[in-house]
């Protein structure tokens, strides 16, 4: 019997304070299949991991720490040049964060997806994506990577030997070396929601991603982002959802 595709739906949560409200993340919940929680340097604080993490564990999702470089002002998109020593530490210090809410609330930490430009840098800065695959292992070997589709981030976790999870896009656009277009350039974030689940599906079914330059190049599509910041995040979550349902994908976080 063949076997169906299957892929995950991620979202970024947590990355308002005060936990008084929480936008949109809940509302995202029932369309996801796991989340990563904001621990407190690019945004979020105490009480909203807590409170986060539990309505992740209400809804059944999979739970991931989101650690960013310590900058509340750039909300993390900033580029910071630091020693791999001192990435080493600040991924550590916040994946312990997440980890105690999760365990407080009956929960279990499943992945780490680093914020922004921590994130960007560690797809193509080897030292970079060394420090913070090591800082995992040692948290905790158990921990997946999740890390842009071919990144130096996941070449790193395969050297820990950590298990990885290769990340696509829904509403960013890519380059011809298969890198996301630069958040500065025009053209990096897609807003028609058709050509976002378009190319969702050749990605998922195909292994392919078309570039914002006319080419169309191999990826590997192991769990989507979906971002919730914007006044259509929820119904498109929605729509991506119910269509990938419609292809007979499975949709689940990673085992």
């Amino acid at each position: 019997m063949e076997r169906k595709p299957s892929i995950d739906l991620n979202c970024d949560m947590g990355e308002s304070f005060g936990a008084y409200t929480l936008g949109n993340d809940e509302a995202m919940m029932p369309f996801i299949t796991s989340v990563n929680i904001a621990c407190g340097f690019h945004a979020g604080d105490a009480a909203t991991m807590r409170r986060t993490v539990s309505k992740a564990l209400e809804y059944n999702l999979s739970i991931g720490a989101h650690p960013g470089f310590d900058d509340l002002q750039g909300f993390g998109r900033r580029e910071m040049h630091l020693s791999p020593t001192e990435v080493y530490d600040l991924v550590t210090y916040q994946i312990g964060a997440l980890w105690a809410f999760t365990r407080s609330e009956g929960g279990h930490l499943i992945h780490v997806k680093p914020h922004g430009a921590l994130y960007n840098m560690a797809a193509k800065n080897e030292q970079l994506a060394l420090a913070i695959a090591r800082a995992i292992s040692k948290v905790d070997g158990r921990l997946i990577v999740y890390g842009l589709s071919g990144s130096k981030l996941i070449e790193a976790a395969q050297q820990q030997g950590l298990r990885y999870c290769s990340e696509v896009f829904a509403d960013r656009t890519y380059t011809k070396d298969g890198n996301l277009t630069p958040r500065t350039e025009p053209n990096a974030v897609i807003h028609d929601e058709t050509q976002s689940i378009n190319q969702v599906l050749n990605m998922v079914k195909y292994g392919k991603v078309d570039t914002a330059d006319g080419f169309s190049v191999n990826i590997k599509a192991e769990t989507i982002c979906l971002h919730g910041d914007n006044p259509h995040a929820v119904a498109f979550a929605q729509k991506i959802h119910h269509k990938l349902k419609e292809e007979n994908i499975i949709l689940q976080a990673p085992q």
